[in-house]
């Protein structure tokens, strides 16, 4: 799917975020239906450790707010979707770009729908892969979300 102005716009605006620019990774495609979002993690003087390797910390930075902000887009205003949890499972040493690709199905979006029609809440687990240009995994990251109707409790 293309990437609209207004995905255009948000992938900008993202990737000016100073928390997020911090990471050292860039948001490289936001698809029209907000429902795939590609980042790009290169290894340079800001993201590399100790060992002259890619920092596990930018690692998970890269991809620490995506599936959040995803869901929020794509649920809609009558939805609030927060992190509640992370693992992350480093496989070898990043000694290049890494990339990781993000994407949820209509399937996902309707059982999120049906769910939190039966509860005020619900927690999905997601999973990406970090990966370099050939596709080997360096690292794989498991994402717990909590949304909720909006004004279903605290925080929203």
């Amino acid at each position: 799917m293309a990437e609209s102005f207004n995905t255009w716009i948000m992938r900008l605006g993202f990737n000016l975020f100073p928390c997020y620019r911090r990471t050292g990774a860039r948001v490289t495609y936001i698809a029209e239906d907000r429902c795939e979002v590609r980042i790009r993690l290169p290894l340079n003087w800001t993201t590399r450790g100790y060992f002259g390797t890619t920092f596990g910390g930018s690692i998970y930075g890269a991809v620490d707010p995506v599936f959040m902000v995803m869901l929020n887009k794509v649920l809609g205003r009558d939805f609030v979707a927060w992190d509640k949890a992370a693992v992350i499972r480093f496989k070898r040493p990043g000694r290049g770009a890494l990339y990781a690709r993000f994407t949820l199905d209509e399937r996902e979006l309707e059982a999120i729908r049906a769910e939190l029609a039966q509860k005020p809440k619900v927690d999905r687990t997601y999973h990406v892969d970090l990966t370099d240009e050939k596709g080997v995994v360096h690292a794989s990251v498991e994402k717990m979300v909590n949304i909720r109707r909006r004004g279903s409790g605290r925080g929203t």
